[in-house]
């Protein structure tokens, strides 16, 4: 299948706004000669009632393709059973496995896009897992999906420095618009079987899940540990990073608290779940337990540097501010 692709249909399996370049590169590139969408039909997460007010809030690929009247499914083996015609599958952050039936539905194949270096970060929270680890490059891979968590051979993949005040948020956004112009240039030497997939090594596969609101927790005292320019001699786990044994055990991934790797974490929970720790304060007579946010912070003279922080319940305010409101105890 040579040259003219404008006949080429898609299905994109996404959800979140960060993906959208992708999308958005295989809607304008493929079009048809009457200007029709490549875009088959979208499946992306369902709507989710969110924050204090409950309100339902769609993804941002549906929101996209509701605009453009392109079908929107929020199940996959849906779409089979409709009998959507398309050529290829696109997956891009859709957060749910897939199964066999639609694996096998698409004649020209199924790719998914996934940021880091396969086999290493299968899984939920790939770029989380490289900034918090200290890698100084991201690397995404475009992989051929199979039944397995991100195990089928690698189609292409690129790499891209990491920058010193990156966070997960700002990473995601600038792997994925890297993204979008890596795949559409792979797409069709891949359709004319001028690449070769190669098969990742399973025994180098570490894994990570998604990322819950307790693995932002860091504790006072490192916190005040790290300000001084001093390390913390105890490993702590990294929940959402661990090797599998032939047995099934886990392995969590473990990291020595200094004040760079502290840095490094406070970006890395940037923007989700943000990190956070427990103090006692004392303002007037009142001692009181509150969770304090570590919003942003900075590298000095070896020291970790409290840039802004938020009690619970307050707006967010310099570290300076809060000692002067507050007395920790």
């Amino acid at each position: 299948m040579g040259g003219d692709r404008t006949n080429m249909k898609f299905i994109f399996f996404g959800t979140p706004d960060y993906v959208l370049p992708v999308l958005n590169a295989l809607h304008k590139t493929f079009k048809d000669r009457h200007g029709n969408s490549p875009i088959a039909a979208v499946v992306t997460q369902p709507p989710k009632p969110v924050g204090r007010t409950k309100k339902v809030e769609y993804s941002a690929v549906d929101t996209w393709a509701h605009k453009r009247d392109i079908p929107v499914y929020f199940d996959s083996n849906k779409l089979v059973e409709d009998g959507v015609e398309a050529d290829m599958g696109i997956v891009a952050s859709y957060g749910a496995m897939i199964s066999d039936a639609v694996l096998n539905y698409f004649p020209k194949g199924l790719l998914n896009i996934h940021p880091s270096e396969l086999p290493e970060f299968r899984g939920a929270s790939p770029v989380p897992a490289m900034l918090v680890t200290g890698k100084a490059e991201a690397v995404v891979s475009i992989m051929e999906i199979d039944q397995e968590m991100d195990h089928g051979a690698i189609v292409s993949k690129f790499k891209e420095e990491i920058a010193p005040d990156d966070t997960t948020a700002s990473l995601l956004t600038r792997l994925f618009d890297r993204s979008a112009e890596v795949l559409i240039k792979m797409i069709p030497p891949y359709l004319d079987k001028k690449i070769s997939p190669k098969p990742q090594d399973n025994k180098k596969a570490v894994y990570t899940k998604l990322i819950k609101k307790e693995d932002g927790f860091i504790p006072f005292e490192v916190l005040e540990a790290v300000q001084k320019g001093e390390s913390v001699k105890n490993a702590t786990q990294i929940a959402f990073i661990y090797t599998k044994a032939k047995d099934g055990s886990k392995t969590p991934y473990s990291i020595v608290h200094t004040p760079e790797t502290v840095e490094r974490f406070i970006r890395t929970m940037n923007p989700w779940p943000g990190v956070w720790s427990e103090i006692a304060i004392k303002k007037g007579d009142k001692t009181v337990q509150k969770k304090l946010k570590i919003r942003e912070a900075h590298i000095e003279e070896e020291k970790l540097i409290l840039d802004t922080v938020q009690l619970e319940g307050k707006n967010p305010v310099s570290w300076k501010q809060f000692k002067e409101a507050y007395r920790v105890i």
